[in-house]
């Protein structure tokens, strides 16, 4: 399984290098107030990508804190149950 996993990876990473040494011509990206970014191909499409994935890490974030918060909560109320019920043995 390990070494079909590593087969996977390394198809992959050749995969991606071919398409990175294919796009290599510079292309222009035209920002507001005339401004002008001369790249690689392959750079624009990774800066986009890696902004992309930043963007969604950060719109996960509120969610993931509300649910720290409940599971906080409900670790407080087990705890609460537990006490309770040594108590009472």
């Amino acid at each position: 399984m390990r070494g079909a996993l590593w087969a996977i990876r390394i198809v992959i990473f050749l995969f991606l290098l071919a398409f990175a040494l294919k796009n290599t011509e510079t292309v222009s990206i035209r920002f507001f107030f005339d401004a002008v970014w001369q790249a690689p191909l392959i750079i624009i499409v990774l800066a986009f990508f890696a902004f992309g994935a930043v963007l969604g890490v950060f719109s996960l974030l509120g969610t993931l804190l509300g649910l720290r918060r409940e599971l906080s909560a409900v670790k407080r109320q087990l705890q609460q149950f537990q006490d309770a019920r040594r108590a009472d043995a």
